[in-house]
């Protein structure tokens, strides 16, 4: 991973990258305009940019929302499948769940293809106490 860095800056985070990947590969976000992606990224709690250390390319992301004391919840996290295979999935949500601020938090998130990463940082399979209420715009 020493030809990436992963960082917190939100002034970082390149939004043409992030919509580029959103509005063509996200199976989750395709429906979301430009403008809406613009304003979770604006709004967002917390967000994580992986970037490729010689020429400062973005190359993978991290969005949170939280109430800033107790809850988050981790939303598009992606990496571009030319820097995959170099742990930057992990490291993106070790340095927002494990290396930030809501390190105690719960967190929240949904997926339809990476359990066994979020598995790795104790994620599971919501228990007696989650309802969820899917909104017009969810996966299914």
């Amino acid at each position: 991973m020493s030809e990436f860095e992963i960082d917190d800056d939100p002034k970082r985070i390149d939004l043409d990258a992030v919509w580029a990947f959103m509005s063509t590969e996200a199976y989750w976000g395709q429906w979301r305009t430009r403008e809406q992606v613009a304003a979770q990224v604006e709004s967002a709690w917390r967000v994580v940019g992986a970037y490729h250390r010689e020429t400062g390319a973005q190359v993978g992301f991290a969005r949170a929302i939280s109430d800033g004391v107790g809850f988050g919840y981790l939303a598009d996290v992606y990496v571009l499948d030319s820097a995959r295979g170099n742990g930057l999935g992990k490291a993106l949500v070790r340095a927002m769940i494990d290396d930030g601020p809501g390190a105690k938090f719960r967190w929240a998130l949904h997926t339809k293809d990476a359990h066994d990463l979020y598995r790795g940082f104790g994620f599971a399979e919501p228990g007696m106490m989650y309802m969820e209420r899917r909104g017009t715009g969810s996966l299914d």
